[in-house]
């Protein structure tokens, strides 16, 4: 057993997550860009902390008592960058998809006692990444003019979240309101 990493997300729905993996592949085929394969296409609503294996079953259930009722349509639209190393499908400003963040992490802190979202200076910017870590400048920069000419839309409409835990790859352990 021991301690294991886990993260919450918005796991897209198909048929999305296909379009956006098969951009994932092609950007592994042409220029051997791996790391973003390493998980299903997300919407990261608190970022990868440890946990104990021992206490997955304690994890599951405490986030079982996260309640978020409110409906509301996420928006996917074209691609965008984090300079030097991101690429990513961009999300639509939603107010309640901000209102969702933050109770999670609120709930995260006080019932998990998960504190590394607290100290985060960047806020929460919605996005999909299809490209990052192992994406250097000098790629980054060729790669930013071709993405930006390149479009992406889509609408889904939010139906719950995941935890995901990190083995070979970030697989979805459980899902929450779905």
């Amino acid at each position: 057993m021991g301690v294991k990493k886990y993260f919450l997300a918005i796991v897209i729905p198909e048929p999305f997550q296909s379009r956006i993996e098969a951009v994932k592949q092609e950007l592994f085929e042409a220029h051997h860009l791996k790391g973003a394969l390493r998980s299903d296409a997300h919407i990261t609503l608190h970022r990868p902390f440890e946990w104990k294996e021992e206490k997955e079953p304690e994890l599951v259930e405490k986030l079982s008592a996260f309640t978020f009722d409110k409906r509301f349509t996420i928006d996917l639209t074209n691609f965008s960058f984090f300079e030097p190393r991101v690429i990513y499908v961009d999300v639509l400003p939603n107010e309640l998809l901000f209102e969702l963040h933050k109770q999670l992490t609120s709930f995260a802190k006080r019932e998990l006692k998960l504190f590394n979202e607290a100290g985060d200076e960047r806020g929460f910017h919605p996005h999909v990444t299809v490209a990052f870590r192992d994406l250097k400048k000098p790629l980054f920069y060729e790669l930013q003019k071709t993405f930006a000419q390149r479009g992406f839309a889509g609408s889904f409409d939010y139906r719950g979240f995941s935890i995901l835990k990190l083995e070979q790859r970030w697989e979805v352990l459980h899902g929450f309101n779905i």
